[in-house]
């Protein structure tokens, strides 16, 4: 499974390390990746759910957008 969530805030390579540290505690989250131009954050794997990557990206500092 494969999922994109927008975020707003993420601007830097800073930003997009932060998000990859808290969505890859998720359990079932197996890869992270950030496209900071897009703002979308991509995680793919087995067993995640929407609330705990929306979650994982508020501790980071940052919000997930519709």
């Amino acid at each position: 499974m494969t999922k994109n969530y927008r975020v707003e805030g993420m601007t830097c390579e800073h930003c997009s390390n932060a998000v990859v540290e808290e969505v890859s505690t998720v359990p079932g989250a197996q890869g992270v990746d950030v496209d900071l131009d897009k703002g979308v954050v991509t995680v793919s794997g087995h067993g995640f759910t929407d609330d705990a990557v929306s979650t994982a990206i508020e501790e980071a500092g940052y919000k997930v957008v519709d």
